[in-house]
């Protein structure tokens, strides 16, 4: 037997395997469905402002980006107003620096060629659930690649569906309450991550400036608000810990 003194200092370090991938391709399974549904309310929205179904599919697949495809879809008009469009997408996406930079820590050990393949799969979603999953202890970013794989093949799918057949509106899924998925999803999770105490503080600022972002900013800045915030009080927190010299 070993002891706890055997066990190494440091985490294991990342891999990138296909087992890894079909772990995260496996347990993104049940929240895909609600993916697919909102995907066939993008579809069907795109082809009532006038975009073929294969021009809504393309959007789908290369954007990949659930928010600021109906964010753009709000703005489309002829001619394109690019400046407003870039604007709002930006404001939509740029959370996926946030994402991006807390998955640091755990993949910077693998080959930059399989960062960059795993995050174009990247997404809310399959970060939160990974994100989780890592917290569990597991060490392969495949898996945040698989969940994503799933994630793009139900958005995509869902989408051509949607704009080739009709489907669900967004007020369908309202009325139903799919909306709630993701919401339900997010809190489940953020409540499995929570540390005690130390994260009560950042997790209110952010909560309290994504409000006020709503309220007195355009639309979809809330996200990268609160997360900047948060980020923010979180930093101040750890420093003074660092200052007291109490562990963080």
């Amino acid at each position: 037997m070993t002891s706890p003194h055997d066990q190494p200092a440091h985490p294991a370090a990342a891999t990138f395997t296909p087992a890894g991938i079909a772990r995260g391709f496996r347990e993104m399974m049940p929240i895909s469905i609600s993916i697919f549904v909102f995907a066939a309310a993008f579809g069907l929205t795109a082809r009532n402002i006038g975009l073929d179904p294969w021009l809504a599919w393309l959007m789908s697949a290369t954007v990949f980006a659930g928010a600021a495809q109906f964010a753009v879809l709000d703005l489309w008009q002829t001619p394109v107003p690019w400046v407003p469009l870039l604007l709002a997408t930006f404001a939509v996406n740029a959370r996926h620096l946030l994402l991006g930079a807390s998955l640091y820590s755990w993949c910077r050990g693998l080959p930059r060629w399989k960062r960059y393949v795993a995050m174009t799969m990247l997404s809310d979603t399959n970060w939160a659930l990974s994100i989780a999953a890592h917290g569990k202890g597991e060490r392969d970013f495949g898996h945040m690649f698989g969940g994503g794989v799933l994630l793009w093949v139900s958005w995509t799918s869902g989408t051509l569906v949607g704009a080739a057949f009709g489907g669900f509106t967004l007020a369908d899924i309202q009325r139903y309450g799919l909306d709630m998925v993701f919401v339900v999803f997010f809190a489940c999770t953020l409540l499995g991550l929570r540390r005690g105490r130390l994260d009560d503080l950042p997790w209110l600022v952010a909560g309290i400036a994504s409000i006020a972002a709503v309220w007195w900013l355009p639309p979809n800045w809330h996200v990268l608000v609160g997360g900047f915030a948060g980020g923010v009080a979180g930093l101040i927190q750890h420093e003074r810990r660092l200052r007291r010299g109490t562990p963080s």
